[in-house]
């Protein structure tokens, strides 16, 4: 393929005027290689009042090569809406608080162009999750996909949620509760790993299990089979909760409504510039202290 024919995604934070900026210089490089710009359909006109002679339109149903997400993991997970079903691996620019998914910082954006120009980068793929709820009689009322988690929720603050969780056809627990999360790895370090769950490796294929403020003595966060079925029955006759996906889709569900969640056949392509190691990761954006807490500082290490 001609450089001519190629087209790139540039997908940023709606708001954050660094972003932006940081676009649009990335944008001007690609268009003096020759590339067509895809961008969402709300920034077509605002990019192109900015870089007045590239080849800017809106994202379709069509791939591009790579999209190049500028924002945090938020933008990251907006983009993968799009993303996801067609393959088009994500490259995050970081401009958010955290940002495990958009992990490249502005300050490495020099060498980003002929990154992508060249094709120098490798691709992970992440689990990603499938809910679909049903209603009492059957029938398909919703389904979604989750790059983070899949969570239920109460509607009512002064009322617990009654769930019966099962998996693989089998009762697990019945838990008095806020609500219960399935995540993916990915998603380990997110609202999940608020709520008290471990942080797993991306390359893990797994799915997590945690229950949310469970009024129960087994109320333990758990990791599954990537392979594995989550069923969550909702079975209290004044239980109404709502179901998030990434905290950006939802709909609310009533009793009898049954909830599953199961691993998709089809992964989140990430793009990376460097085979930085997730321990690595963790650390610097946790700002973890290596050496602990209990050490002073003029204190040495000792073997």
């Amino acid at each position: 393929m001609g450089v001519e024919n190629r087209r790139v995604a540039v997908l940023l934070h709606p708001e954050r005027a660094e972003a932006l900026h940081a676009a649009c210089e990335f944008m001007q490089r690609m268009h003096e290689a020759g590339f067509a710009i895809l961008t969402f359909a709300d920034d077509v006109d605002r990019m192109r009042d900015l870089v007045p002679k590239a080849l800017i339109e809106a994202i379709d149903h069509d791939p591009a090569e790579l999209a190049v997400v500028f924002g945090g993991d938020g933008t990251m997970l907006r983009a993968a809406e799009w993303a996801q079903p067609l393959g088009v691996p994500l490259l995050g620019v970081n401009l958010g608080h955290v940002g495990f998914l958009a992990e490249l910082e502005t300050s490495d954006m020099h060498s980003l162009h002929t990154s992508v120009i060249t094709r120098q980068y490798h691709v992970e793929e992440r689990l990603v999750l499938q809910v679909q709820v049903f209603e009492a009689n059957g029938s398909a009322k919703w389904d979604s996909f989750a790059v983070n988690e899949v969570s239920l929720e109460k509607l009512a603050r002064e009322k617990m949620l009654n769930v019966l969780v099962s998996v693989d056809q089998r009762p697990l627990s019945r838990w008095g509760c806020d609500g219960v999360l399935v995540a993916t790895p990915s998603g380990s370090t997110a609202y999940a790993f608020s709520a008290g769950g471990p942080v797993i490796w991306p390359q893990v294929q797994a799915m997590l299990l945690v229950p949310l403020s469970a009024h129960a003595l087994f109320n333990r966060p758990m990791v599954l089979a990537p392979s594995s079925e989550v069923q969550l029955d909702l079975s209290h006759d004044q239980t109404r909760g709502v179901i998030w996906c990434d905290g950006r889709r939802n709909v609310e569900v009533v009793c009898g409504d049954v909830i599953l969640v199961t691993a998709k056949d089809t992964f989140l392509r990430i793009a990376r510039l460097s085979e930085q190691p997730f321990t690595t990761r963790l650390v610097k954006k946790f700002d973890l202290p290596v050496e602990g807490w209990r050490r002073r500082p003029d204190e040495t290490a000792t073997c």
